[in-house]
């Protein structure tokens, strides 16, 4: 008896087809939620962004309790390798002139502004509403500016000729104080950072920076602004991290000249006070707790990290000449 042949059926199995996540799906198109690709940030030294020597990362909390990114966990060798660029850099930033100066950080003012979005985007990551984000972004912006036009205009104002009772022709003026470590403001990400650097580097020193522990994000993007503006390489030095890590390495490190560190508690202002001592570190406390007060902003901060330099020279008095300048 002849076979009959039988009719495919319509509800035969679907063929399956392999998906981009090698697991094969029925024909019909299945999302998969993309994991976002989680942003490592790097440290910033001699004007380069190297991963930080010691290989470890860690990961900041967002308003949400969720990671923010990945952040270098900056060691002991990194502030020495900080150190040395910046006391390389230091030779040709502190002989610049200072309208030279002031233009260059005019010009990094600029590309604070021209980033200003992003700025307010990762501070409000970091739990600030956008009014408070924008509120401080300009200040910071407003901040920077106010110290470029300060750079060459410092020392006509506090510079002097002295009255001597001799015959001796005598002045003092300011000069930078050299490599400067700077444990910024823990409080704030962005317009604490900016107001203790600005001073620094306008007055022609070149700073070791340690970035706020809980607020990493905004330090790292301004490191970016740096290091694509016309500031040399080694000026500013930024290393992230955990604070109690890094503020020791810093304030016994020999070759730094001076030390500026924000919000220290009682036990780190003790071991501050301890081994600054030991090679006659300069060590600035600022009293400031809100870096948003028009108080934050004055040229006595840059004097902060300044050194006076007397000269005499002696003249030859005419007859009659009496006691003066």
């Amino acid at each position: 008896m002849a076979k009959t042949a039988t009719k495919p059926s319509s509800t035969s199995a679907k063929v399956e087809k392999p998906s981009l996540n090698g697991h094969a799906t029925n024909g019909s198109a299945t999302k998969t939620e993309r994991l976002p690709v989680m942003k490592t940030y790097k440290i910033f030294i001699g004007g380069k962004f190297p991963r930080t020597e010691s290989g470890r990362y860690y990961q900041p909390k967002g308003a949400d309790g969720k990671p923010l990114a990945n952040i270098c966990r900056g060691s002991r060798k990194d502030i020495r390798e900080s150190v040395v660029a910046a006391r390389k850099a230091m030779g040709d930033w502190s002989n610049r002139s200072a309208f030279n100066r002031g233009q260059i950080l005019y010009r990094i003012g600029e590309m604070l502004e021209g980033r200003s979005a992003q700025f307010v985007h990762e501070l409000m990551l970091q739990g600030a509403t956008k009014k408070q984000a924008e509120a401080e972004v300009s200040a910071a912006i407003d901040c920077w500016i106010y110290y470029a036009g300060w750079c060459d205009k410092y020392q006509a104002i506090f510079s002097s000729v002295n009255p001597t009772n001799s015959s001796h022709f005598n002045f003092s003026v300011y000069e930078p104080t050299g490599v400067v470590g700077l444990m910024a403001p823990g409080t704030s990400g962005l317009i604490g950072l900016v107001s203790t650097v600005a001073p620094i580097i306008a007055g022609g020193n070149t700073a070791v920076v340690v970035a706020s522990e809980e607020h990493p994000l905004p330090a790292v993007t301004f490191a970016e602004v740096l290091a694509t503006s016309d500031l040399p390489g080694g000026v500013v030095n930024l290393i992230t991290g955990l604070r109690s890590e890094l503020l020791k390495p810093l304030v016994t490190h020999m070759d730094i000249n001076a030390v500026v560190c924000a919000d220290p508690t009682k036990e780190e202002k003790q071991m501050l006070d301890t081994e600054a001592a030991t090679n006659m570190k300069r060590l600035v406390v600022p009293k400031l707790k809100d870096w948003m007060q028009e108080e934050s902003r004055a040229p006595y901060m840059i004097l902060d990290t300044q050194e006076v330099k007397t000269t005499w020279h002696p003249i030859e008095r005419g007859q009659g000449g009496g006691g003066g300048y």
